[in-house]
């Protein structure tokens, strides 16, 4: 990318030099200004500068480093991986709560790409799949930072278009268990809202917009708790289709949220007189996982069992 050569105005008097370069480079963010600055590939006058510079106008400033970051590749990290099953094509691991699956927006190389799920599978595995690009390497599906349990990985390409393509047919079972806040009504049903991303909040979604995308949700009462921090109903849920944050939202709109999930109104700690019961990951656990091989066409089942923190916490709740 050649230079690109700005004249700051006595309009811009007393503006910061990264203020002022974000303004005028409307697609790069404010924090990858603050890079190139820190970097050395801002000039003004022909000498490197602060990003706290306050202009005087008049200033000729020079941008010598591209405005878009270099895009990420996934690296290897040694991480600990629970493995359920591998072969030649493919591996279900059971994903802990608190790790991300892959690499997203971020400001920094260091935040963006670190301590991942597929960091951790190429690690492990060294080749995967390419289908879903540099970024996410053999992954076929995903599980939401906070939620744990089983995921299918896929080894090679053609493992990874035919196992998508159980997904897209609906052919693989999925089943998790959820603890929600108050007594469900029903002993089982579906919810079918289509699901948007909140135009406000844009890091959640909603059912309250029309036009979004089909979602189909089904869940199962296994009990319901009364216990000293309030009642709660511990859920075995299936679903149909795998949107973003779709069994959180879907069971939010009931006002059920999930426990420990504050993005859908469920309080940061559950209060009693017997003093204050917090969790600090959603109460959401992938549990089993069904599919067919997509080489030999077998049929595998696989389970993983509630994670100590989720069996303590029902513990302390009396369950």
């Amino acid at each position: 990318m050649p230079p690109l050569s700005i004249s700051a105005t006595a309009q811009d008097a007393g503006k910061r030099l990264d203020q002022f370069l974000a303004a005028h480079l409307p697609e790069t963010s404010r924090a990858r200004v603050q890079q190139l600055i820190a970097q050395r590939m801002v000039l003004v006058d022909d000498s490197t500068a602060k990003a706290s510079l306050r202009l005087r106008g008049g200033e000729r400033i020079v941008v010598i480093g591209s405005t878009s970051p270099p895009p990420l590749q996934a690296m290897a990290e040694n991480i600990p991986l629970d493995i359920v099953f591998e072969d030649d094509d493919l591996a279900v691991v059971n994903k802990p709560a608190g790790m991300t699956v892959h690499a997203g927006a971020g400001a920094t190389e260091e935040e963006r790409n670190r301590g991942t799920l597929v960091n951790a599978l190429l690690h492990h595995f060294g080749q995967l799949s390419a289908v879903g690009g540099e970024l996410r390497p053999g992954i076929v599906h995903r599980l939401d930072k906070a939620t744990s349990g089983l995921l299918v990985v896929a080894k090679s390409d053609e493992a990874h278009r035919r196992l998508a393509n159980q997904f897209v047919r609906r052919q693989v079972k999925k089943k998790y268990i959820a603890l929600v806040h108050g007594w469900m009504k029903q002993d089982r049903g579906t919810i079918s809202t289509s699901i948007s991303r909140d135009r406000v909040r844009r890091t959640r979604m909603t059912t309250r917009r029309s036009g979004g995308r089909e979602a189909i949700t089904h869940y199962t009462v296994d009990r319901r708790m009364d216990s000293l921090y309030g009642k709660f109903t511990l859920l075995e849920v299936q679903i149909d289709t795998g949107r973003t944050h779709q069994i959180r939202v879907h069971l939010a709109s009931l006002r059920h949220p999930i426990v420990g999930d504050t993005l859908y109104g469920a309080p940061h700690e559950i209060r009693s007189k017997a003093g204050g019961l917090a969790l600090p990951r959603n109460f959401l656990h992938a549990a089993a996982l069904q599919f067919l091989h997509p080489r030999t066409g077998e049929h595998l089942s696989f389970a993983a069992p509630l994670p100590s923190a989720l069996a303590d916490f029902l513990q302390s709740l009396g369950g």
